[in-house]
């Protein structure tokens, strides 16, 4: 059989299947023997089938030992069918012992089986994501911790507006990746549960052993037994998809912040050479190529960030990974929540049109984490760089702290409107904020009496400006830690 992603593109695995969150065909085949596993198991306990034939379905429910011809088979039952069930169910039957057969598939539904199967598919892809969110949200921890200190501009509507520290952005960072990891824990931990419903949600075939079978084939798998069938539910779905958008909107965040400060004219921030991290990212995973900018003969290793075109480009590769990721997943939650809407209890298509935006969603918000492991392990800051853009602008970002001094002499509205004159004479003579101010001071007269040179030049300090910075980094790193001890 192929690799866990199958089914996704090989052309673009590298960037929108990075991580370990497998769905590809051959991923959804051993989900689905999984659960065929677990139902003869559970049919086996609960006295429905003879003894054995749970191992033997269990050793028979591999999907690496199918031969191309059964997995085809497979396939090719879903055109007749409209899911592929039918057709594993058949194969697996053939596989097993005659003894074993009537436990295949006992009381159970085609939806049953992949419902099933897509928890078990969103539980591996949880603990992929949640490995990778929480080593990117360490590495942002080390970043808040390390430039606590280190000033920059913060902006505001893509304008300067007043100092920050890169550790406070890198706080903020931390804090929304630990809260799309505790949603996403949520999610795992209460809302991925068996269907076993039978027909139409009744169990009928069952009879009075039906409630048992639930409970038993949900302790087999690791998942809650819920309260009732679930067939035309969704919330279960909508949930689990939900969690994954939450991860790939933190991560986009930062990914959208990492472009805008490595922008050539900014130049704060740039992105390591890469050490291709991640649950499920080897090194050589995805072909290094589409990211690199080798030679037309193919002679010369590919280099991460360049460009086929201009050989001096360094793009931010991880971060524009994120986003071509991130991008596509509110789309796809939409298509979900969309198909919630389903007629009385089988849905005709809705049901249909889940899987494959619910495996994309899953897949993107895999990937996405991984990058996200790679581009935060491997920030380079370039403090001297801030340091320098927040000093361009001659002390405007402080004209608020200016003011602030003044209004106790002059009124709050009085002393806006000579700092946003000072500060506009400031833009057009390209003379510092300091002079402009002294000058206007002077003017002033005794209005602003008391006010002195010193305090206006402590007032345009911006490592005094910075408010609750200090404490806010602080507290991210102590609610960081805290989820880190569990």
């Amino acid at each position: 059989m192929p690799d866990q992603n199958a089914g996704a593109s090989r052309l673009f695995g590298g960037v929108f299947n990075r991580g370990g969150a497998g769905t590809g065909d051959a991923a959804w085949l051993q989900a689905l023997l999984d659960v065929e596993a677990a139902l003869a198991r559970a049919v086996e306990r609960a006295g429905r089938a003879p003894s054995g034939s749970g191992e033997a379905v269990t050793k028979a429910a591999a999907a690496r030992d199918f031969s191309p011809a059964e997995a085809a088979e497979v396939a090719r039952s879903a055109e007749l069918t409209g899911n592929p069930v039918p057709g594993l169910a058949r194969v697996l039957t053939r596989r097993v012992p005659a003894s074993a057969a009537p436990a295949v598939h006992q009381g159970a539904t085609s939806q049953d089986i992949m419902d099933t199967a897509a928890m078990l598919l969103a539980r591996q892809a949880a603990d992929a994501v949640l490995a990778d969110v929480s080593a990117a949200a360490d590495a942002a921890a080390r970043l808040a911790a390390a430039h606590r200190g280190t000033l920059m501009i913060g902006r505001t509507l893509l304008q300067q507006a007043v100092p920050v520290t890169f550790g406070l952005v890198a706080a903020g960072w931390l804090a929304g990746l630990d809260e799309a990891r505790a949603g996403l824990e949520a999610v795992r931990a209460t809302r991925l549960a068996v269907q076993f419903g039978g027909a139409a949600g009744t169990l009928a075939s069952l009879g009075a052993d039906g409630p048992r079978v639930v409970s038993l084939l949900a302790e087999e798998l690791g998942l809650a037994a819920p309260v009732l069938p679930w067939h035309t539910q969704r919330l279960r779905v909508i949930d689990v998809a939900a969690a994954m958008a939450r991860v790939t909107a933190a991560l986009g965040k930062i990914a959208r912040d990492v472009t805008l400060l490595a922008q050539t004219e900014v130049g704060e921030v740039s992105e390591g050479a890469g050490g291709f991290g991640g649950t499920g990212s080897p090194a050589n995973r995805g072909g290094g190529a589409l990211t690199g900018g080798s030679s037309p003969r193919g002679d010369s290793a590919p280099r991460r960030g360049g460009s086929s075109a201009m050989p001096n480009k360094s793009n931010p590769v991880a971060a524009i990974a994120i986003l071509g990721c991130a991008r596509q997943v509110p789309g796809l939650l939409a298509t979900l929540v969309a198909c919630a809407e389903q007629e009385h209890q089988r849905a005709a298509g809705a049901w249909h049109a889940e899987w494959q935006p619910f495996s994309d969603v899953l897949r993107l918000a895999g990937s996405a984490a991984a990058w996200g492991v790679d581009l935060l392990a491997g920030l380079r800051v370039d403090s001297s760089r801030m340091a320098a853009n927040l000093g361009a602008s001659g002390g405007l970002p402080l004209a608020e702290q200016v003011t602030g001094l003044l209004a106790g002499a002059l009124g709050r509205p009085r002393a806006h409107d000579l700092v946003a004159g000072a500060a506009a004479r400031a833009v057009s003579s390209g003379l510092p904020l300091r002079d402009v101010l002294l000058t206007a001071l002077e003017s002033a007269g005794a209005d602003v009496a008391g006010i002195t040179a010193d305090q206006v030049e402590a007032a345009l300090n911006p490592a005094g400006y910075l408010g609750a910075s200090g404490a806010f980094i602080d507290a991210a790193l102590r609610a960081h830690a805290r989820d880190a001890l569990g």
